[in-house]
């Protein structure tokens, strides 16, 4: 296959545009290529309509609960989910409270976490309702797989996923309450800087950096070189809300804008995501996700978690410890493969202080099945070998949320890991969404 023949090729070119995330290890930032497999991972039509209705469905369902969670909260009080697994998540944010983002939208970008089981059905592993990223890669690699192999794409009806842009740009419209639009990079040492730089260029949004952006009379403006001022309607973030404002929340960030929130809470400019979303990111909440379908749509759910157990119900805790060898614990507010461990990957010591630090601390972790996901070939050398592969859809939300018909499929370059993202030493591959 032309395409497989130009795989090294391929990797080349990422590397000479830049195409790469960075990680901090050791109080040191370290920039490393994500390496690209050119084998696809196929998705025929049917299958992916599937997908799409359940997606769909899922961050319809997510964003009335955050707009329910921070004014009625009536999931809380119709007792669907506990008031501990709100009020004590790191990623609940009481400053949201009662603010009304533009259009009542919270969730502009989803990155919804799927596996495919060996049993053939979808799995949920998590939902990326912050800052989720890595879209840029998928896209860049196809436009250079075309390049590379252009009979490939010729002979092969897939959708095209050159879209992404134009699918951003109208929610950046959508949600725009007078100005340009602009995407807020923390700068040139963030892990995903190539893909904030990427998506400025192809959505025609201005590339900016806290230092660039002012309030004034309660607006937001971006200043260029010249001094020249530029009202902002819609600003795409890409840093964490703990660091976006230094007069609400971190006192110490160097990267946000002084008094933005308040610009925000005026409806004065919409924020992409909306703050506060980190409570719909909490692996906790994670499990009340099919209850808030039924609950706020009054459906019952398309796609369904992984088996989850949540060690803050006694009965619950009874079957984690029962079960503890053939479970996989994760840490609710870790992300990025981290806080990740299972249970028969450890020593009798580890054991039993993951199990002191369990009694002690339930509503922090979460126990799931291992699912058997399937393997993807991937190239390795002269070999074509099976790793564990996963796949982040992109769910976009304007007058209704619609799907990415593409997407970022990462896999472990590890045979015995499950874990495959970039920060892990993963790669990723393109993927093909057939269109007949």
């Amino acid at each position: 296959m032309d395409l497989l023949d130009n795989a090294e090729n391929i990797n080349k070119l990422l590397a000479r545009y830049g195409v790469k995330f960075g990680i901090y290890k050791n109080n040191t930032f370290q920039e490393q290529l994500f390496p690209f497999d050119a084998i696809p991972r196929v998705i025929e039509k049917e299958e992916f309509s599937y997908l799409e209705k359940g997606l769909k469905q899922r961050v319809k369902a997510l964003n009335l609960f955050l707009k329910d969670i921070y004014h009625k909260k009536r999931i809380v009080k119709d007792q669907v989910i506990p008031k501990d697994f709100i009020f004590a998540s790191s990623g609940y944010m009481p400053e949201c409270e009662e603010i009304d983002p533009v259009k009542d939208i919270y969730t502009h970008i989803s990155g919804i976490d799927l596996v495919k089981g060996k049993d053939g059905n979808w799995y949920v592993l998590e939902d990326n309702l912050r800052v989720p990223s890595g879209a840029s890669y998928p896209m860049i690699a196809r436009e250079l797989c075309r390049r590379s192999s252009p009979l490939t794409f010729q002979k092969n009806q897939i959708e095209d996923n050159r879209n992404y842009a134009n699918l951003l740009r109208k929610v950046l419209d959508y949600v725009n309450v007078e100005g340009h639009t602009a995407i807020l990079t923390p700068g040139r040492y963030n892990a995903a800087y190539f893909e904030h730089s990427y998506l400025a260029e192809q959505t025609g949004a201005h590339l900016v950096n806290g230092h660039e952006l002012i309030v004034e009379d309660e607006k937001l403006y971006f200043v260029d070189y010249r001094g020249k001022k530029e009202r902002i309607g819609a600003l795409y973030r890409r840093i964490s809300d703990e660091y976006l404002d230094p007069m609400h929340f971190n006192p110490e960030s160097l990267i946000g804008i002084p008094h933005i929130f308040d610009v925000y809470r005026k409806g004065n400019v919409a924020l992409l995501n909306a703050p506060g979303n980190g409570i719909a990111d909490d692996k906790g909440i994670y499990y009340f996700v099919p209850k808030m379908i039924q609950y706020y749509l009054k459906e019952e759910p398309i796609l369904h978690n992984a088996p989850t157990y949540l060690p803050f119900y006694k009965e619950d805790m009874k079957y984690v410890l029962e079960n503890f060898d053939r479970l996989v614990l994760k840490d609710v507010a870790e992300a990025g493969g981290y806080g990740v461990v299972f249970g028969d990957k450890m020593t009798k010591q580890q054991k039993e202080d993951f199990i002191g630090l369990l009694k002690n601390e339930p509503r922090r972790f979460i126990a799931q099945e291992v699912i058997d996901f399937q393997d993807l070939d991937i190239q390795e050398g002269m070999e074509v070998v099976a790793r564990k592969a996963d796949l982040r859809a992109f769910v976009l939300m304007a007058e209704e949320p619609f799907v990415w018909k593409s997407g970022l499929t990462r896999f472990s370059r590890n045979p015995d890991s499950f874990i495959v993202n970039s920060s892990q030493g993963g790669g990723f591959k393109d993927t093909w969404v057939l269109s007949h």
